[in-house]
């Protein structure tokens, strides 16, 4: 347990409000935040603003979609005793921040982001011609180092955006400091195991593909879903044998089968003992036996939402404090502070 003189180190992370959460959302972050619980302070915020960047066009479910995301964390085991969160916009001292940090911001650090361009070129059926687009990784620097995050957990591809956090803030601790003392830490990337999780067609799980598992899918619709899953193209006829480490369905098996599945499915798929039907009821199952006790969670709070809500508002009460400590730090760093008063040598009240 960690002490006054130890205390734990502080993680941050958030999720855009998109509605219900997919597998892949499961597998890619949020088991990974329900393990760190215990180990770190946890900062997790569900990011509406950011939802805006690609989104800004109709607002009308940002709220809902907001609780919705908040339902599937509390499903999967996020406890609101170990764990802030909050919903970003209710904090506003992020907006501030981001403000100020777009002023020292060269915009050349903005265009040369991996996922800048490349969502440019695929997202074409919409106007990602903005300020908000192109300026969100201010916005995700101030969300993290509003908090002094020692830590941000990623995934190997998020990296670059970690960096890019400590270099705003290293030039911000360039120009300002509190008594020749830096503002921010620079936090570091706390890489998380990332399994490979396909969807139905065995491309990335995204909504966008229509390929998800969705963690509120009750069970009739998991099995369904799962038998029109693609397997390995090599196996034409039901006598032909497969391999499970080319089939998408072998995969779901890597992540969510017991190794007693997995050595039924090694064997009987590579000598065809087994056909893809059975496998892919076995693999079901082993969804079934993950997802029904989080859902179970779930309806807790789905028949009585204003307990979700109440979780958010006391969250976003706690992370507003820790924000605006930062914010007070940053304005006397800037000699912006609230208190300034004129004619003392120190501004300050």
């Amino acid at each position: 347990m960690p002490s006054p003189s130890h205390p734990r180190k502080r993680v941050l992370s958030g999720m855009r409000s998109t509605g219900k959460l997919h597998l892949g959302n499961f597998v890619g972050a949020l088991d990974n935040w329900v393990r760190m619980q215990d180990q770190y302070e946890c900062f997790f915020f569900v990011a509406d603003w950011h939802a805006l960047t690609t989104d800004y066009a109709d607002t009308s479910k940002v709220k809902e979609n907001s609780v919705e995301v908040l339902l599937d964390w509390l499903a999967a085991g996020l406890d609101p005793e170990r764990s802030t969160m909050f919903i970003q916009s209710h904090v506003p001292q992020h907006a501030e921040l981001h403000l100020l940090f777009s002023m020292v911001t060269p915009l050349g650090w903005l265009e040369r982001v991996p996922t800048y361009k490349e969502q440019r070129e695929n997202i074409t059926e919409k106007d990602l011609g903005t300020y908000g687009f192109l300026g969100y990784p201010v916005l995700q620097a101030a969300d993290i180092l509003i908090y002094k995050g020692d830590f941000v957990p990623v995934g190997e591809d998020q990296v670059p955006h970690v960096e890019l956090t400590r270099e705003i803030a290293r030039r911000f601790n360039q120009f300002y400091n509190l008594k020749g003392k830096a503002v921010f830490p620079e936090p570091q990337p706390l890489l998380t195991p990332a399994a490979k999780l396909p969807g139905t067609d065995g491309r990335k799980m995204s909504k966008s593909y229509g390929n998800t598992v969705m963690l509120t899918d009750p069970e009739p619709v998991v099995r369904q879903k799962l038998k029109t899953m693609v397997t390995d193209p090599a196996r034409i006829r039901r006598t032909d044998p497969g391999n499970p480490d080319v089939c998408p369905v072998g995969d779901l098996h890597k992540i969510f089968s017991s190794q007693e599945t997995m050595a039924k499915v090694n064997a009987g798929c590579r000598s065809a003992g087994i056909g893809c039907i059975e496998c892919k009821g076995w693999a079901a199952d082993a969804l079934v036996n993950i997802l029904n006790p989080m859902q179970q969670r779930r309806k807790k709070y789905e028949d009585n939402p204003r307990l979700a809500w109440d979780i958010l508002e006391a969250g976003s009460a706690k992370a507003r404090k820790v924000a605006d400590a930062t914010m007070e730090e940053v304005r006397d760093a800037m000699h912006m502070s609230l208190d300034y008063e004129p004619g003392n040598p120190q501004g300050k009240r």
